[in-house]
């Protein structure tokens, strides 16, 4: 229902007096959805990228997905210790934020993008204190890189599996023996609290949180904009929306046969084929497809059709089976199989989570 105001006397009433105060506008009808507030930690001698990442995801204007979202986009407030304050950043630039930790552990989600030295360096008493303060209420509390030593500094990691870049997992296991640390992935999602490794990692983190705050159409158009796949395929891959990936249009034999297999992801799908489209016998094509993608062929088949089943899981229609063969899998217990690798989860879970309905 559109909004409807009403103010004033009615036509039936007596004006009031002079003087009197003017009546109070009165809202009729639905009240408009919150605005999600992110905010960022930001240091004296920081680095730019892993900042910039929570910028472009959470504070870019998104004017393409104004048809998308059912909840309005997030409101995102940089913060530090001493708003105001020049803080230097690594390339010989200083910015300022404009907000304080007040503002920090009043947000909905909170994001650490690191530390300013995770070797030796203590972490901020004030920054501790207001992530203490904004998991006690409820946010969610999200680090980048060395920023969950913070994190493991505030108590917050304690008994829970975290990550962080590979240079600083074996340091954080000794500084916070409490903390299940896993070096091998791409990001932890926690439920409240949620770690990623080094700082590409934290577009993919970032990337998984526009994914469930907003689904799974959402995060995909902010990773084409961001000109990055919503899933890295490998041991890695977590619980994030997996996008059949663009190939490039050139001449080479390789992605020429990556187009075509995209086309064809139903259909049987073999080397020998992939490598006529290619114009290549089994064996060079086998060579160059894996010194290209750094892959195999067929285990890039399966991703990709583990990607075009995302959306047909997220929508009510058709059978895990009938899904199962329309990307391509000659079985249900195939399609369950290589799902599960792919996405540390089963079809049906997947799809309890994010299907039609789901939060």
């Amino acid at each position: 229902m559109a909004e409807q105001y009403a103010s004033g006397p009615s036509a039936d009433s007596a004006a009031p007096p002079v003087g009197t105060p003017g009546p109070v506008d009165v809202v009729i009808g639905r009240r408009p959805e919150p605005v999600h507030d992110v905010a960022v930690y930001a240091f004296d001698g920081m680095t730019p990228f892993e900042l910039g990442v929570v910028v472009e995801v959470f504070g870019l204007a998104r004017p393409e997905l104004s048809g998308l979202l059912a909840a309005p986009w997030y409101g995102l407030k940089v913060c530090a210790d001493r708003p105001g304050s020049a803080l230097a950043s690594v390339g010989g630039f200083s910015l300022t934020a404009r907000h304080g930790l007040d503002e920090l552990a009043a947000a909905d989600t909170v994001v650490v993008p690191g530390v300013p030295n995770a070797f030796g360096g203590e972490v901020s008493p004030g920054l501790v204190t207001a992530l203490r303060t904004a998991h006690e209420r409820g946010a969610r509390i999200v680090s980048i890189c060395s920023g969950a030593f913070a994190l493991a500094a505030a108590g917050l990691l304690d008994g829970r599996e975290a990550t962080t870049h590979w240079r600083y997992a074996e340091l954080l296991q000794q500084r916070h023996p409490l903390v299940k640390v896993n070096p091998d992935v791409l990001y932890v999602d926690g439920g409240s609290v949620l770690t990623s490794a080094g700082s590409a990692a934290g577009i993919d983190l970032c990337l998984h949180l526009v994914r469930r705050d907003h689904g799974a159409r959402v995060a995909n158009s902010v990773a084409r904009r961001f000109v990055v796949p919503p899933h890295r395929d490998g041991g890695q891959a977590q619980f994030i929306e997996a996008a059949v990936q663009p190939v490039e249009a050139d001449d080479d034999g390789v992605a020429r046969s990556m187009r075509w297999a995209l086309d064809h992801l139903a259909a049987p799908l073999t080397i020998t084929l992939l490598a006529r489209a290619a114009r290549m016998s089994d064996r060079s094509y086998l060579r160059h497809f894996t010194a290209r993608n750094g892959t195999s062929p067929m285990r890039w088949v399966i991703t990709q059709r583990i990607a075009a089943s995302l959306p047909l899981l997220e929508s009510p229609d058709g059978t895990v089976e009938e899904i199962a063969a329309a990307v391509g899998f000659e079985s249900a217990a195939t399609f369950r199989h290589h799902f599960g690798r792919v996405m540390r989860t089963s079809p049906t879970a997947y799809r309890r989570g994010f299907g039609s309905g789901a939060a």
